[in-house]
C-alpha cells in the first residue's frame, strides 16, 4: 500500500461508483466490501486512516455482554456472529481472551453464569469457549491480584480482543489488494450536486500539497464517525444533529498490577457502568467510562472524574492499588452514537446498533455501530447503495475474505512482538538483514526496532511520528514518555524516507510532543 500508487490510481478514474469519505473502521470496511464486489471504489480520510474512535477503542471483538443484559438479543447475537468471522479472516490480531467476572455475593455467580451460557448458545458454532462458575480459589488463581476480601466466587467466559489500528490499517492493504484506491490526508472540502440537488461527487484536499482534486461518484458513503455532523453541513440546507459523541477513556499500567493471561469484568460498577482490565501488549488497559460530551475533536483529552472513576474502579477490586504514578498511558475516544429523538437521554440509554441515514440529495450516512461488527455495516451500507443508487446488483463477499497479515497465531507465535504483522513478519526480518542498521530499537525498555518504522512508511502509509508511535506501532498507547523519548529518530527517519528537510523534522518533533502530552496525566505533562 503505496501512497504513489494511490495518487496515480486517483488521477485514471474519471467516474466512481463508491466514494467513502472516512478511514475509520466503517469506512474501510465498506472500501473492501464495495471493492470486493467489483465496484470502482475510492476511500478519503482527512488525516490518518483510524485516527479517532477506531483507534481508541477497549481492543475488544465482543457480542456484548452488557447488551444481553438490556434485552437487545438481536444485536448481540449479529455481533457474536462477526466476533466469529473476525478471529477467522485476521487470526493474526484476533485472539480467544479468557474473562473472569469476581462475584462479592453469593447469587452473583449462579447470575453470571446463567446470563453468559445464553451468550455461549447465541454464538452458536462461532463460540469461543464455554463459560462456566468458579470457585473463590479458583478464581484467585486466575487473577492473582484480585481483591480478596469478601471475593464469594467467580464466572469464567471467552470473548475475543485484539489490536484496533493494525487491523485497520489492515483492512486497509485488503482493500487495495481487492482494486480500491485509498488515500489518507486527504479531506473532503465539498460535495458536488446536479440540478436536481442530488449528490455527484465530492471535491477534496491533499492536506500535505493543498492539491485539489474533484471525484465524480454513484454513491457516496458519510462514513466520518464523530464528524458525521461536519458532513451534513455541507449536505443539508437545515442544520440536524446526527450523532452525539460519547467518551471512554482507558488507563494503561505495567502487566504487574494483573499478572495474568486473563482479564477482570466487572459488570457492575457505581454507576451501573462495566469496567474491563484487559491485558493488551504486554501492559494493562482498565477502561471503560461513557460520558456524554458536547464538543468533540481529533485528540479528546481525559477528563479528571473519568481519570478518578477509573482509578478508583481499580483500585477496590485490585490488591495491587493502582495510583496515578502509574499510569504509563491515558487515551480518550469517542463514540459516534445515532443521536436520540428525545433530546436528554443518557448514553447507555443511545442505541449502540448502527443506523443508515439516506439523504434527500442522495448522500449515504452511517452512524453508531461498533468495531466488532464492522463487516457487516460495510455490508449493509453497499446493500442500501444498490438499491438507492442503481449500483449493479453484486452479492457481498467479506464473510470470507482474508485479510491481510491473516495467518493462524498462537500464544507462543505471540511472544514475538512482531506477531501482529501475520504473513508481514518475513518482510519486516529482511528489512533488518538488508539494512542492519534499522535493527536498531526505538526505545531500550521496547523491543520495536527502526525497521517496524520503516516499513510502515514505505508499505502503510505512514506520513507523521503520531501515525507511526500511535497506530503503526502502538507505543504512544502503551507508554507515553517512551513514545516522547523516541519520536526525534522516527521523525529523521521520516524525513529520509519522504524528503522532508530539517525545519520540517523539528515541526514534527514539536507537534508529536504537545499531542503526546495528552496522553499522560497532568502532573506529568512534558
Amino acid at each position: 500500500m503505496k501512497l504513489n500508487e494511490q495518487l496515480t490510481k486517483i488521477k485514471q478514474t474519471p467516474i466512481w461508483d463508491v466514494i467513502v469519505i472516512g478511514g475509520g473502521a466503517s469506512g474501510l470496511g465498506t472500501a473492501l466490501d464495495a471493492a470486493s464486489r467489483g465496484y470502482k471504489t475510492i476511500l478519503v480520510e482527512a488525516v490518518d486512516f483510524a485516527k479517532g474512535t477506531s483507534s481508541r477503542s477497549t481492543k475488544l471483538v465482543h457480542g456484548g455482554v452488557r447488551y444481553l443484559e438490556q434485552g437487545d438479543i438481536s444485536l448481540v447475537r449479529e455481533a457474536l456472529k462477526e466476533r466469529g468471522l473476525m478471529a477467522q479472516n485476521a487470526s493474526h490480531l484476533v485472539k480467544n481472551q479468557s474473562f473472569v467476572i469476581p462475584n462479592y455475593n453469593w447469587w452473583g455467580g449462579y447470575f453470571y453464569t446463567l446470563g453468559l451460557t445464553i451468550y455461549d448458545l447465541l454464538a452458536g458454532k462461532l463460540s469461543l469457549g464455554k463459560s462456566k462458575y468458579i470457585s473463590k480459589k479458583k478464581t484467585i488463581e486466575l487473577l492473582p491480584t484480585i481483591e480478596q476480601k469478601g471475593l464469594v466466587s467467580g464466572v469464567i467466559y471467552q470473548d475475543g480482543q485484539f489490536d484496533d489500528s493494525r487491523l485497520a490499517i489492515n483492512i486497509a492493504q485488503t482493500a487495495v489488494e481487492k482494486g480500491a484506491c485509498l488515500l489518507n490526508y486527504t479531506k473532503v472540502v465539498a460535495l458536488h450536486k446536479d440540478d436536481k440537488n442530488q449528490v455527484t461527487g465530492v471535491q477534496v484536499k491533499n492536506q500535505e500539497t493543498g492539491e485539489l482534486f474533484d471525484l465524480k461518484g454513484k454513491a457516496i458513503i458519510n462514513a466520518t464517525g464523530v464528524f458525521t455532523n461536519a458532513i451534513m453541513k455541507l449536505n443539508d440546507t437545515v442544520y440536524k444533529k446526527y450523532i452525539v459523541p460519547s467518551q471512554g477513556i482507558h488507563l494503561v499500567f505495567d502487566k504487574s498490577f494483573l499478572p495474568s493471561d486473563h482479564a477482570l469484568m466487572i459488570p457492575k460498577t457505581s454507576d451501573g457502568r462495566v469496567l474491563f482490565a484487559v491485558p493488551w501488549h504486554n501492559k494493562i488497559v482498565v477502561g471503560t467510562t461513557d460520558t456524554l460530551i458536547k464538543n468533540h475533536s481529533l485528540e479528546p483529552i481525559a477528563l479528571e472524574t473519568e481519570i478518578e472513576f477509573v482509578l478508583e474502579t481499580a483500585q477496590r477490586f485490585l490488591a495491587k492499588k493502582p495510583t496515578r504514578a502509574d499510569v504509563l498511558s491515558v487515551y480518550a475516544g469517542l463514540r459516534p452514537l445515532a443521536a436520540p429523538k428525545e433530546p436528554g437521554k443518557s448514553t447507555k440509554e443511545v442505541s449502540r446498533s448502527h443506523k443508515i441515514i439516506v439523504s434527500d440529495t442522495g448522500l449515504i450516512t452511517i452512524t453508531g455501530g461498533k468495531w466488532t461488527t464492522y463487516r457487516k455495516i460495510a455490508e449493509d451500507i453497499i446493500d442500501k447503495a444498490i438499491r438507492v443508487r442503481n449500483l449493479p446488483k453484486k452479492i457481498c463477499k467479506t464473510e470470507h475474505i482474508a485479510i491481510h497479515g491473516n495467518k493462524t497465531t498462537n500464544d507462543k507465535d505471540r511472544e514475538n512482538h512482531l506477531y501482529i504483522y501475520g504473513t508481514d513478519i518475513t518482510k519486516i526480518v529482511e528489512i533488518q538483514n538488508q539494512e542492519p542498521e534499522l535493527k536498531e530499537k526505538l526505545h531500550p525498555d521496547y523491543d520495536y526496532t527502526m525497521a517496524e518504522v520503516a516499513w510502515a512508511i514505505r508499505n502503510e502509509m505512514a506520513r507523521t511520528i503520531d501515525d507511526v508511535l500511535a497506530r503503526r506501532v502502538r507505543l504512544l498507547f502503551l507508554d507515553a514518555r517512551a513514545a516522547i523519548a523516541s519520536c526525534e529518530k522516527v521523525a529523521q527517519l521520516l524525513a529520509k524516507e519522504l524528503g522532508h528537510n530539517e525545519a520540517w523534522v523539528q515541526n514534527q518533533i514539536t507537534e508529536f510532543k504537545a499531542l503526546a502530552n495528552g496522553f499522560l496525566l497532568s502532573e506529568f505533562k512534558k
